[in-house]
């Protein structure tokens, strides 16, 4: 895979994984909605997917890309992979009781992100573990506090 597609790829990847888990939790801690969460995946998938890639895009200008192919290769790699990413965790919201459906996303997402870290560190000549460990350990640390501030939240405002 060309560089802009890896680059933007395996941002939208990494960003609609965490970000979509992130919000699926604390709005099912905070609502316990299934309206709630699918509200919030579809925000996700739209709006972030095009902040993101815009944002990406941005990045590579502020980096001195002037190649206008290269730019918007790692745009539309970037909004492609992060809207994709965060679409998916809606099927097993829809298909499963919510409780069920986060746990399953949970479990989609920590392997799916293990698996692109593992291929980042061999691309990168890196221990596969320290690289796949640093990165699942973030995604932990966004799953437990945006369900503790989901709780804290509803404990207030509920």
């Amino acid at each position: 895979m060309k560089t802009p597609w890896r680059t933007g790829f395996s941002f939208g990847l990494t960003s609609g994984i965490i970000t979509t888990l992130g919000l699926m939790i604390g709005l099912n801690s905070g609502t316990h909605s299934q309206l709630a969460v699918v509200g919030g995946i579809l925000a996700i998938a739209i709006t972030d997917a095009l902040s993101d890639a815009i944002a990406m895009h941005v990045s590579e200008e502020a980096q001195g890309e002037k190649n206008n192919k290269i730019l918007w290769q790692s745009t539309f790699a970037t909004f492609v992979a992060k809207f994709g990413f965060s679409s998916i965790f809606m099927v097993p919201v829809l298909l499963l009781p919510l409780t069920s459906a986060v746990i399953v996303s949970i479990i989609f997402g920590i392997i799916a992100l293990g698996v692109l870290c593992y291929f980042i560190a061999l691309g990168e000549h890196e221990r596969p573990w320290k690289v796949v460990g640093e990165h699942i350990s973030i995604a932990v640390i966004v799953i437990f506090t945006t369900h503790y501030t989901g709780k804290w939240i509803n404990s207030i405002l509920g």
